[in-house]
C-alpha cells in the first residue's frame, strides 16, 4: 500500500500536509503535523520492510529467551517513534521520535543485562543527549518565527546560522560523526537483530534523513558545508582504519556503518541530497542482510563474535548472501552498492574539492575490510566446523528477500530517484578509476594476509593499537564524561555529605536546638501571675 502511494505521489509529484488536534483548552491547543511525499513514503517502506524482516528472523532467533516479548514491544515502540521522525515536518512532533529513539536504543543496548551492556547503554545515552539538548536550543530558537513547522521556513534561516548549527550537532551526534563516533561499536552490546535494524535504516540514519529535509540551508552556508565535508571525510576514513584492524564480527559491520554514514554526510554536503538519499536506501538493503547473516553466525557459533573463529561454516545458504551483501559493500558491479557509490564518487571526480584523496582511500579501505570478512568467514581449516550446524527455514525466509532487493534493488531505485540520465563528463582512466582501486586492493588483501606482513605489525603493534582503538576517541571520551559530569555527584558528596559541610550544618542545629530550648525556658508561664505581669508590662510599653 505504501509502495504504491509512493509511485502515485512521485508521478503527481505530490505534498501533502496532514494536520491533526488531538485537544484543545480554551484558546490552547496541541497539534501533529504529518508530511506525506515521496521522499518520506519511500523512506517510511524500506524501514517498515527491513523492521517486519527484523522482527519476523528476532522471533525465531530468540526463541528460547525468556523476555522475548518484551523485546518485541520494544522494537515495535522503536519502529514508531521512526514513524514519527519521517512523516513530521514539525520540530515538536519529531522531537517524540527523536527522544523516542534514544530511550528505546537506551532500553534494547541493555537488553542482556550485564555490566558491559550497562556501560554501552549509558555511553549510548550519553551521547545522544548532547545533540538532545542542541535539539531543545533549535526548538527555543523556532519561537521568533512563531512556528515549529521548520518546512515553511527553509528559506529563511539563511539570516542566523545558531538554528543550523543546533540541528548540526543533533544530527552529528545521532549520525555518530566525529568526535560523537565512540558509541557505534558501544551499542552492539544490544541483540544482532536491533543492530541490524538500527545499523540499517532506523538509528544511525536519522541524522543523515534530518540533514536532507534541511539541504535548502546547506547551499546558503558554504562554511558549515565544508565543515561538514571535513567531518563526513574523516569519520569514513577513522573508521574505514579501525574496522581493517578490529576482530569483533559486530564491530566490523558497525564501523563499516560509520564509514558509510561519513561518506552519506559528505556527499550531502557538496549539495547532492538526492544521491545521499539514493545511498541511504540502498546502505539500508545490504546492511540489514549483512547483519542478518552476522547474527546467524554467530548464533551457530555459540556466541562467540570473533572472526578468527568464523570459519568453516556449514551454513551453505547464509554465506552466499553474507557473501552477496559483502560484495554490495564494497561496490561490486552490478549489485546494489555499486550505483550509488559509482555515482558518488563520479559526482566527486567532477567536483572542485581537494579531499579527493580522503574519499578514494576509504574506497580501498571499505574493499579491504569487506574482503577480509569474506576471507575468515571462508576459510575452511580453522573455526567451528566440528559443530553440528543447521539453517533453520523460518530464519532464512527473511534473508531471501533482502538478498533479492541486495541484487536489483539498486538498478530500481536508481531509475526511480533519477528518472532523467546524470550527464557525467570524464575522460576513460577516470572512468574506471574506481575498478582499478577494487582490483588493487584486492591484490594488497592478499598480500597482507602473508605471514611475513603480519610480523610487521608485531614492530608497530602502537600504530595497530591507535587504529583498531578509532584513534583512542572511546577512551577520551569516556574519561571526559566520567570525569566531568559522572563524578561530580560523588565530589558533591565528599564535600559536602561527609565532608566539612556535614560538621558544621551539625553543630548549626544543635546551637539552633540549645538556643531555642533557653530561650523558651527563660519565657516559660508557670503560672496565672507571671501572665499578668507580662500583659501589664506589655500594656505599658504600647
Amino acid at each position: 500500500m505504501i509502495l504504491l502511494l509512493f509511485f502515485f505521489f512521485l508521478l503527481k509529484d505530490l505534498v501533502i500536509f496532514f494536520e491533526w488536534e488531538i485537544f484543545e483548552f480554551n484558546s490552547s491547543n496541541l497539534i501533529l503535523f504529518f508530511m506525506f511525499d515521496w521522499m518520506s513514503l519511500l523512506f517510511m517502506f524500506f524501514v517498515l520492510f527491513i523492521s517486519s524482516m527484523v522482527i519476523f528472523y528476532s522471533y525465531y532467533y530468540m526463541q528460547y529467551d525468556n523476555n522475548k516479548n518484551r523485546f518485541i514491544y520494544l522494537v515495535f515502540l522503536f519502529i514508531i517513534s521512526m514513524m514519527f521522525l519521517i512523516l513530521s515536518p514539525n520540530l515538536i512532533s519529531i522531537l517524540i521520535g527523536w527522544d523516542g529513539l534514544g530511550l528505546i536504543s537506551y532500553c534494547l543496548v541493555i537488553y542482556f543485562q550485564n555490566n558491559k551492556s550497562y556501560n554501552a547503554g549509558m555511553l549510548t545515552a550519553l551521547s545522544n543527549r548532547i545533540g538532545d539538548v542542541a535539539f531543545l536550543i533549535a526548538i527555543s530558537y523556532l519561537l521568533n518565527l512563531g512556528s515549529w513547522n521548520f518546512i515553511f521556513y527553509l528559506d529563511f534561516f539563511f539570516i542566523n546560522k545558531i538554528f543550523f548549527i543546533m540541528i548540526l550537532i543533533a544530527a552529528m551526534t545521532k549520525s555518530a560523526q566525529i568526535p560523537f563516533s565512540s558509541w557505534l561499536p558501544a551499542a552492539m552490546a544490544a541483540p544482532t537483530p536491533v543492530s541490524s535494524l538500527v545499523h540499517s535504516s532506523t538509528l544511525v540514519t536519522a541524522g543523515v534523513y534530518l540533514l536532507i529535509r534541511f539541504y535548502k540551508f546547506l547551499y546558503f552556508n558554504e562554511n558549515i558545508m565544508f565543515f561538514l565535508l571535513l567531518i563526513g571525510s574523516l569519520t569514513m576514513f577513522m573508521s574505514g582504519l579501525g574496522a581493517n584492524f578490529e576482530m569483533d564480527f559486530k564491530k566490523i559491520i558497525a564501523l563499516s556503518t560509520l564509514s558509510q554514514l561519513g561518506l552519506m554526510m559528505s556527499i550531502l554536503s557538496l549539495g547532492f541530497e538526492k544521491l545521499a538519499f539514493f545511498h541511504l536506501l540502498t546502505h539500508a538493503l545490504f546492511k540489514s542482510l549483512l547483519f542478518l547473516c552476522a547474527g546467524l553466525f554467530i548464533h551457530s557459533m555459540m556466541s562467540f563474535q570473533d572472526i578468527r573463529f568464523s570459519g568453516g561454516f556449514n551454513l551453505f545458504f547464509s554465506m552466499i548472501n553474507f557473501n552477496i551483501a559483502t560484495l554490495a559493500l564494497c561496490g561490486m558491479p552490478f549489485l546494489t552498492g555499486f550505483y550509488s557509490k559509482d555515482l558518488i564518487y563520479e559526482m566527486l571526480l567532477m567536483s572542485n574539492i581537494n579531499l579527493l584523496i580522503f574519499f578514494f582511500f576509504s574506497v580501498g579501505l571499505t574493499i579491504l575490510y569487506s574482503f577480509r570478512l569474506m576471507f575468515f568467514s571462508l576459510k575452511i581449516y580453522m573455526g567451528f566446523n566440528f559443530i553440528n550446524m543447521f539453517e533453520s527455514l523460518n530464519m532464512i525466509f527473511p534473508l531471501i528477500f533482502l538478498m533479492f532487493f541486495s541484487i536489483i534493488g539498486g538498478s530500481i531505485l536508481m531509475w526511480l530517484i533519477f528518472p532523467f540520465v546524470n550527464l557525467i563528463i570524464l575522460i576513460f582512466y577516470l572512468k574506471i578509476l574506481i575498478l582499478i582501486i577494487l582490483f588493487f586492493m584486492i591484490i594488497l588483501f592478499f598480500f597482507m594476509n602473508f605471514k611475513n606482513f603480519n610480523y610487521l605489525f608485531l614492530y608497530l603493534y602502537k600504530i595497530k593499537f591507535f587504529f583498531s582503538f578509532m584513534w583512542y576517541m572511546q577512551i577520551i571520551f569516556c574519561f571526559f564524561f566520567n570525569n566531568l559530569f559522572l563524578n561530580f555527584s560523588n565530589y558533591y558528596k565528599l564535600f559536602n555529605d561527609i565532608g566539612w559541610m556535614e560538621f558544621y550544618y551539625f553543630n548549626f542545629i544543635k546551637f539552633f536546638k540549645n538556643f531555642s530550648i533557653q530561650f523558651l525556658i527563660f519565657f516559660k508561664l508557670k503560672n496565672f501571675f507571671n501572665l499578668i505581669f507580662l500583659m501589664i508590662l506589655l500594656f505599658i510599653f504600647l
